[in-house]
């Protein structure tokens, strides 16, 4: 059997990419996206740029007090998620999801559809605007929507929800909740959990359970976390071989670049621990090169170029960048980000420090992260050299690798390739 699928992203920001790049192997002709597809029209990908950097620039000016928040609520408002109860019918469209249908009849994605539909593959999409181009242009084959928030707006289910042929891979037990509310049929729901990079988890967890135990050890130095939870801790993690690096820490900026003085105020806080090989940064520009800039003239004044322990992580090719993520992960202690789509990546085994949430969709991975007990809200970072290390000795940090190693899914990509090729 051919077990292959046609995978189809977008190109916004680097949620729906990042959904697809462990799905990667599955795919024909790796992932191509709504947006940017080789023979997409110039009106189409006017279309779509547009909508890009006019979200960009509102995320960034949110920056702005007062003004910004007021620009930013508005937009926010237009992808709004409702509240989760009382449980009742929300299945009537939202203005999002009008707009959007109406760029597909007006002809978004038409060519994409016509071009894939030569052969009748799996069409898997992290984006939902996808999945309704290849119901509206009759793709012949399965269509399957990954999800890629902790909750989502009304805009993710299916203009007639009842009648879709929509197939949606849930990350969570709230997600499929929401889609039911939306309309979708509970048999067009699977909770498969958020797509991982499976070279982050191993086979049976051979390589996640190598780096948590490498965690564990750097998070609780005065051994208070493992004496006290010694009964919770998993018989394989063998805390004997002790670890030869500096307690590290990740900071990752979102797709738009919002939140980068946040990771510059790090590295001015930070700054004598890192020289004293007591701690080591990862800054995270994503495929920005600005950000990139930015990080880089803040490291040279600071004179910390030559310390070897500050690395940027960096490249102008997102599927590129997010490999280099990945592997800088393996020896990351703790996670620092908004709550985007690297919510889920706690499935990891890594305590996740959350900035304040950008958009409606955040406020949910926000939740879900302390639900599980895998998240902290940051403190002021102009404080962080007090409150980061105080929070390692008292072993919160350790307790919220192992919370988000036993709550958080991780199973993702194993069950979204079962679903697809079970069902063809």
């Amino acid at each position: 059997m051919n077990n292959k699928i046609n995978l189809i992203a977008a190109d916004m920001g680097y949620g729906h990419q990042r959904a697809a790049y462990p799905l990667l192997h599955l795919s024909n002709n790796g992932a191509v996206n709504l947006n940017t597809y080789s023979s997409i029209e110039s009106w189409e990908k006017s279309y779509w740029q547009n909508s890009q950097k006019s979200y960009e620039k509102i995320s960034y000016f949110k920056r702005i007090p007062f003004l910004g928040e007021l620009v930013f609520r508005a937009m926010d408002a237009f992808q709004k998620i409702d509240h989760f109860y009382p449980r009742r019918d929300l299945s009537s469209l939202s203005l999002q999801q009008k707009i959007f249908f109406k760029a597909v009849k007006r002809g978004i994605g038409k060519k994409l559809i016509e071009s894939l539909s030569k052969e009748a593959l799996p069409f898997v999409t992290t984006f939902f605007v996808a999945a309704y181009c290849a119901e509206y242009y009759n793709y012949p084959g399965d269509i399957y929507c990954v999800v890629c928030d902790a909750d989502v707006s009304r805009a993710w289910a299916p203009i007639n929800p009842r009648s879709s042929r929509i197939i949606y891979f849930a990350p969570n037990e709230r997600v499929s909740e929401r889609l039911k509310m939306y309309g979708v049929a509970s048999n067009k729901i699977h909770i498969t959990g958020f797509p991982l990079p499976l070279e982050n988890i191993g086979a049976e967890n051979s390589v996640l359970k190598t780096d948590l135990t490498k965690r564990l050890l750097s998070l609780d130095p005065l051994n208070n976390f493992r004496r006290n939870y010694s009964n919770f801790l998993l018989p394989e993690f063998d805390f004997s071989s002790g670890i030869d690096r500096p307690f590290t820490l990740t900071f990752a900026v979102g797709g738009a670049g919002a939140q980068r003085e946040i990771g510059v105020l790090l590295l001015e806080k930070l700054g004598p621990m890192i020289k004293e090989n007591k701690l080591k940064l990862n800054l995270v520009a994503g495929s920005r090169l600005d950000v990139n800039d930015y990080f880089i003239q803040a490291i040279n004044r600071l004179n910390l170029s030559n310390s070897g322990n500050v690395k940027i992580i960096y490249h102008p090719q997102k599927m590129e960048y997010f490999r280099l993520f990945n592997l800088c992960l393996r020896d990351t202690d703790v996670l620092w980000t908004k709550p985007s789509e690297l919510s889920f990546y706690a499935g990891l085994g890594l305590p996740i420090i959350m900035s304040n949430p950008v958009g409606s969709q955040e406020v949910f991975n926000r939740e879900w992260l302390l639900s599980i007990g895998a998240g902290l809200d940051s403190l002021a970072p102009e404080f962080v050299a007090e409150w980061l290390p105080d929070w390692r000795r008292d072993g919160r940090l350790a307790r919220a690798a192992l919370n988000a190693f036993l709550n958080a899914p991780r199973g993702g990509v194993t069950n979204i390739e079962k679903t697809i090729f079970v069902n063809c």
